[in-house]
């Protein structure tokens, strides 16, 4: 199957231009193709996993892919998607933002360079940064008229707000890296999400003034849940690629929550599985939804392809430990992970009684309710239930040699640290 044909099945082709000449290209030559990732924060989220994992398929079809770091244009600011006007970040934080990045692409694209389509890093501040003002308005800004840039989504959405010239030359800028792709990597394609549209176009147009070449866009979809919900983000905020930001558990559960409804695009979207692989677990979403096959393999899939083989066991081992309340086995990294979020205190009188460690780490509103939550029943300790009112925290022993995990009824865990 052509690599159009699978991008069409798993509902990756939003726009393209020209898909009769790309698909006989793709099938003539080894393309090479570019994505730009602007350097917005110290991370990229799951927002830009679509583009990377559709870079990483024309590699596993013999294709050339260019990661670009926008080291240049991360200091001007893309206003596509944007209501309003960016924060400006300084030249320091960029270049800190972009090596990060950087590291980031590298465990989703094959650099080795002892095959003959090894994926490559750029950023376009080696062209941008030492750009002429007069012969780059002279040169490239020449080929683009101010109606024809109003008329462009990206700009169009911001006029009655208002949009700076900076943001305002971002499209030009844009069609300038794919110019110099071109013209010094030879490449011929340019991908990236349904609002980069605008900008892809203006750049084939720049190509086609100036150059010989034939050169080709296509667009990914804009990630919606059924629900509306938008996509990637928590009550916790957004869902990272870097594990120090949203831990691989945190990760896990994130996909293993997917609705039944958005399942089988996530798992044509995200994973790698066969088509035939997907088309049962469609009939498995409806006939036996219960099972949650499809959100467990689209979890495990996803994680283990962003955090690895490890990180993957480690979350799997926390969601069991968890789900069966063995909490015991929990490595101290492990438990660090499982109740990052959980209210935790950190706290110094060994000999507390359970009934005032309670109250400590906010389980319960007064000795009363401690109380009569230990006499019920509604207390664990470390995965034990506790029911004798003289407990002390000494005693209780601890989990990853300093904490204490004490679950109150069936959901609500609390984490307490002794110095």
């Amino acid at each position: 199957m052509s690599i159009l044909k699978d991008l069409e099945f798993r509902g990756l082709l939003h726009q393209i231009t020209d898909r009769e000449g790309l698909d006989k290209k793709l099938s003539e030559e080894r393309v090479v193709l570019y994505c730009g990732f602007d350097p917005t924060a110290d991370s990229l989220h799951i927002g830009s996993l679509l583009p990377i994992l559709t870079l990483r398929r024309f590699q596993l079809a013999g294709h050339i892919p260019l990661a670009l770091v926008g080291g240049g244009t991360g200091l001007i600011g893309d206003p596509s998607g944007k209501a309003n006007e960016r924060t400006l970040n300084g030249p320091e934080t960029v270049e800190a933002w972009s090596q990060s990045i950087k590291g980031q692409l590298s465990r989703f694209l094959d650099f080795s360079s002892d095959i003959e389509n090894s994926a490559e890093l750029v950023n376009n501040y080696d062209w941008l940064g030492s750009l002429n003002v007069i012969e780059f308005l002279r040169d490239v800004g020449k080929n683009f008229t101010v109606n024809y840039m109003l008329a462009k989504d990206s700009v169009d959405s911001r006029i009655t707000k208002g949009i700076s010239f900076t943001e305002f030359s971002y499209m030009i800028l844009q069609s300038y890296d794919f110019l110099k792709l071109n013209e010094t990597k030879n490449c011929s394609l340019q991908i990236g999400g349904s609002d980069q549209w605008g900008n892809i176009t203006a750049g084939l147009e720049l190509i086609g003034k100036t150059t010989e070449s034939r050169a080709y866009g296509v667009t990914l979809p804009l990630v919606t849940k059924s629900d509306g919900q938008k996509f990637g983000k928590t009550e916790g905020g957004a869902i990272w690629l870097d594990a120090s930001k949203t831990s691989p558990y945190q990760f896990y559960q994130f996909w293993l929550g997917t609705a039944d409804n958005d399942v089988i695009r996530f798992l044509k979207y995200f994973t790698f599985i066969s088509h035939e692989e997907i088309e049962r677990l469609e009939v498995e979403v409806q006939t036996q939804p219960e099972k949650r096959e499809a959100q467990k393999l689209l979890a495990r899939e996803v994680t283990k392809l962003v955090h690895g083989g490890d990180a993957l066991e480690s979350a799997l081992n926390i969601t069991a430990a968890l789900f069966s309340g063995n909490i015991q086995e929990l490595s101290r990294t492990e438990i660090e992970e499982a109740f990052k979020d959980v209210p935790s205190s950190t706290l110094e009188q060994e000999d507390m009684p359970l009934v005032d460690l309670l109250i400590a780490v906010g389980a319960a509103p007064s000795k009363r309710q401690a109380r009569q939550d230990i006499e019920s029943g509604a207390v664990t300790v470390n995965g034990v239930k506790i029911t004798e009112l003289d407990a002390v925290a000494k005693d209780l022993g601890r989990l990853g040699e300093s904490y204490i995990v004490i679950r109150r009824g069936k959901k609500n865990y609390y984490l307490a640290q002794f110095k």
